[in-house]
């Protein structure tokens, strides 16, 4: 197993996960010409993804979604409330799945859904598993809580890539109003970095090789702050992995379970 991520941030998400010759995406939420251009740093043709998966509606997420399905020929993937809720994907060819626990084998992965909490019609995370290997990763982000239920789906993974959105302080004395403070803080909006440390503690164990940073905000956090407040927390766990932050302005990656035959010739950045 493979996982690349091409961005994350409130400009645009996008995963891509990789086992054996299939390649699935987490989200799109670039336009054609972004995600050509990032899956290029990688040197990964677009025409090669299998399918994307749409954790929910919001623009950041889904992105023209519908238009590189048409232009690569790629499955679409979505809960129902998602597919109801934007408009991009109102004519476009989507195999529905359900938040509450579906699981999907697209190739050699095998996908499950889990449901989160967040301001859209029915947001998801998600974990996949290599068919061939067993090896695991857990993809959660855009959520307000971290629930048991999430704790019990996200155990014994190789990759966790989690929220880390704000620091506390940052939000409260930031340039947002108040209105929209409430709203990221609140549980249905986003994880703050003691709540992802709270969360990545309860997943980490010691085989667990990678823990990856999502969405921190470019106005209320920092990576080093993020990074920090989770490496604190973690350290009193079995967990002894890598701790990387994601950007919103370059690719990120490749990051690979620990004992894999896949080596990278090199490290691969794109600013954009």
């Amino acid at each position: 197993m493979i996982v690349r991520v091409l961005g994350s941030g409130s400009k645009g998400n996008s995963i891509l996960v990789e086992a054996g010759d299939t390649r699935v995406l987490i989200d799109a939420g670039f336009s054609q010409r972004g995600m050509a251009k990032r899956l290029e740093v990688f040197g990964i043709p677009p025409a090669s993804i299998e399918a994307v998966v749409v954790t929910h509606e919001h623009i950041d997420h889904v992105g023209r979604v519908a238009k590189c399905a048409d232009r690569w020929n790629w499955r679409i993937l979505a809960s129902e409330g998602t597919r109801i809720g934007c408009d991009s994907l109102a004519s476009a060819k989507v195999e529905t799945l359900s938040a509450a626990g579906t699981t999907v084998t697209i190739g050699q992965l095998e996908l499950t859904t889990i449901g989160v909490s967040h301001d859209a019609n029915e947001p998801m995370a998600g974990v996949a598993t290599s068919i061939s290997t067993g090896a695991r990763a857990g993809i959660v982000y855009d959520l307000g809580v971290f629930t048991q239920k999430l704790a019990r789906a996200l155990t014994y993974l190789d990759i966790l890539m989690i929220e880390a959105n704000h620091d506390d302080e940052m939000l409260r004395c930031g340039p947002y109003p108040v209105s929209l403070q409430r709203r990221i803080a609140g549980r249905y909006g986003h994880l703050s970095n003691f709540a992802s440390a709270a969360a990545a503690s309860e997943c980490a164990h010691k085989g667990m090789n990678h823990l990856i940073l999502a969405h921190l905000s470019q106005k209320n956090n920092t990576p080093w702050i993020a990074t920090e407040t989770v490496r604190a927390s973690v350290a009193r766990t079995a967990f002894r992995g890598t701790i990387t932050p994601a950007s919103q302005g370059r690719t990120t990656g490749p990051f690979v379970p620990k004992g894999s035959s896949y080596r990278p010739s090199r490290q691969l950045e794109l600013e954009l």
